[in-house]
């Protein structure tokens, strides 16, 4: 039996989502240069992809062959900002309420201020961690990024506990 083209068409799915850009009047010369550029495409995604990069102190890094290549949107850097923020004003209450505490239990003013500061470095550096954790998690959960961030932290919490003591 013999089928014809609109039959063919009619047994495939849609895909077409319904949304078409106007062609542009020079719409041949752009489809050929299109075509030139998926063409060259593959080769210069290799040839940018082994090319090493140049960083800001003058050192020329080779990327990690493997590694994702992610990059943060600035509406995810907005977001982390801002619950950032949104975290340090409340660990700033949190550490008044602290050193309040701490001048209650009869602890100097002095030591209870500098507890309380370092209650609100630490849980600071803690929740910088975890922001950058969670907005991108490929590019900042490295060695390099979070160890020094969760050191600080569990430091500055120990040293607000032992200098609020009597």
């Amino acid at each position: 039996m013999k089928t014809s083209q609109g039959d063919v068409a009619k047994t495939q799915t849609n895909t077409d989502p319904g949304f078409k850009v106007p062609p542009s009047a020079d719409a041949n010369t752009m489809k050929a240069a299109g075509a030139a550029a998926d063409a060259s495409a593959p080769a210069a995604a290799a040839a940018a992809s082994t090319a090493p990069v140049t960083s800001a102190s003058g050192i020329e890094v080779a990327p990690v062959q493997g590694a994702p290549e992610t990059d943060t949107s600035s509406r995810d850097q907005l977001l982390g900002g801002g619950i950032f923020i949104v975290l340090l004003i409340v660990f700033f209450f949190a550490r008044n309420a602290y050193t309040h505490h701490l001048v209650r239990r009869r602890v100097a003013p002095s030591a209870a201020g500098t507890a309380g500061w370092l209650l609100f470095v630490g849980l600071a550096f803690l929740s910088g961690a975890t922001v950058l954790a969670v907005m991108n998690s490929a590019k900042f959960m490295s060695v390099a990024v979070m160890v020094p961030l969760l050191v600080f932290g569990v430091l500055a919490l120990a040293g607000a506990l032992l200098t609020g003591r009597r």
